[in-house]
């Protein structure tokens, strides 16, 4: 490991600059100059600290911005390292009247690049403990009958996830553990609605509740969001139940205010409608407080769905139902008349990764890693139009002037990357807009993609030939 002993790092308790930013600032043109070179492994925060008599709290902070703008990169065991060439050059700035030049071929080679939502990033991960947890579970003789509730272990440990990263206060006998959100929601059908009724989705919203109620005999309705999250004032007052995403709605990326949350418990005990809460994304969060979930306020109202499938990976299939206790005795009951399971063997996996703190330490590692996905898309593609629902979650929402979504989403395709256009998430007209996912792409690839189509949009704005004109 080399030293940073004979690099140009000095700092100044006489400067009006906190330490932490001037040693940011440092680094930064260390790096810039190849002073540090890419995958150059880094000082640990003890001992830069020792060396720089500084406070490891001033390293940290240095090292976590650094993080955030893309300059760094952890590899898990391994310690701090300089992100790649390609990572830390700061993106040129976008000229304002026209498109930019086709990327060159090398850097399409490996195949497009990926900026529509709904996967998360699977590629770093615990080998080591994703290991010991399958290992653990293959111990296991199989069961020759599945609980409908699950595995009791894993009951007890989601109880503790969710009073960790929710404080939602519940026992384990309010939880059902499912094969993620899909599930959850038919369950949900099933057990409110009866097979039919009526049932409230989000406008734009997410497609496959509005597919899985549907196959129901459900009546879907439409119910519209602003900025915020769904809107309260005029909903029906004859839907069975209501399906929100509060944490961050989908796709548009509001958060749910407390007032309009207490406003929404209140029509639902009104009406007597249950609000099933799908808490998409609640596990990723960036410069803002937690809100709290809508379960915790009012858990004879609302049903709380959860997945592992953003936080850890959509193959793992283990999620969670959350309701009063004679709520989860009914679906688990229907439940059992359908033979619906969980694997016991990913139930046992998933404990061990829980009881060991290994999924905790992942979603740590993990809100680094996508926080500087996110800096990358709002310094990138802000410029150039308005952005929402950056503040949590792995995706944005980027506004668009209208009749220019479908010429910016082919002209990008050519150019090699992907994009999802808002219309898609409508029942009736949408919005122009792009739904941009920022999960499964690595962060060279973020960038590169927004280059692209942040030139794409500015050349649209300022007049120039249309994308694929």
């Amino acid at each position: 490991m080399r030293s940073l002993v004979d690099l140009p790092v000095s700092l100044s308790r006489q400067s009006a600059v906190p330490l932490s930013t001037q040693l940011a600032g440092r680094l930064r043109e260390a790096m810039l100059a190849g002073t540090l070179a890419p995958g150059e492994r880094l000082p640990s925060s003890r001992a830069l600290a020792a060396q720089l008599g500084v406070s490891r709290t001033v390293i940290t902070e240095a090292f976590q911005q650094l993080y955030a703008e893309g300059w760094l990169e952890g590899r898990h065991g391994s310690g701090t390292f300089v992100a790649s060439l390609e990572t830390h050059r700061r993106p040129a700035a976008v000229p304002p009247t026209s498109s930019p030049a086709p990327a060159p071929v090398a850097d399409l080679a490996a195949g497009a690049i990926d900026l529509r939502p709904g996967h998360p990033w699977v590629r770093d991960y615990d080998r080591a403990a994703w290991k010991r947890a399958w290992r653990k579970a293959g111990d296991l003789p199989p069961g020759d009958r599945s609980d409908p509730y699950g595995l009791p272990r894993l009951r007890e440990l989601l109880a503790g996830h969710l009073r960790r990263t929710r404080s939602v206060a519940v026992e384990p006998e309010s939880i059902l553990v499912t094969r993620g959100t899909g599930n959850g929601l038919d369950l949900c059908a099933l057990a409110l609605l009866g097979g039919g009724g009526r049932a409230g989705v989000e406008e734009p919203g997410y497609h496959v509740a509005r597919t899985v109620f549907a196959a129901r005999g459900a009546e879907v309705v439409p119910c519209p969001v602003d900025e915020d999250g769904v809107i309260v004032d005029g909903l029906p007052d004859d839907l069975g139940l209501l399906y929100t995403t509060p944490a961050h709605q989908y796709p548009l990326g509001g958060r749910l205010p407390i007032p309009r949350r207490e406003r929404l418990l209140a029509w639902a005990r009104a009406t007597g409608a249950m609000i099933v809460e799908d808490d998409y994304d609640a596990e990723f969060r960036y410069d803002v407080a937690p809100l709290p979930a809508l379960y915790g306020l009012d858990p004879s109202r609302v049903v709380l769905l959860g997945t592992l499938s953003k936080s850890l990976a959509p193959d793992v299939g283990v999620g969670w139902l959350v309701g009063s206790p004679e709520l989860v005795a009914r679906v688990a009951a229907l439940r059992s008349k359908l033979s619906d399971r969980t694997s016991g063997p990913v139930q046992e996996a998933v404990a061990t990764l829980l009881e060991r703190g290994d999924l905790d330490r992942h979603l740590r590692r993990m809100r680094l890693e996508y926080a500087r996905r996110r800096t990358v898309i709002v310094e990138t593609l802000g410029p150039v139009c308005r952005l929402r629902g950056d503040t949590a979650g792995l995706h944005v929402f980027a506004e668009l002037p209208p009749g220019t979504c479908d010429g910016i989403v082919e002209r990008a395709r050519e150019l090699g990357v992907l994009l999802d256009p808002a219309e898609r998430h409508h029942l009736g007209p949408g919005r122009p807009g792009l739904v941009i996912g920022y999960g499964s792409a690595s962060l060279p690839e973020v960038r590169r993609g927004c280059r692209i189509v942040a030139g794409l949009i500015a050349g649209v704005r300022a007049g120039a030939p249309g994308p694929g004109s």
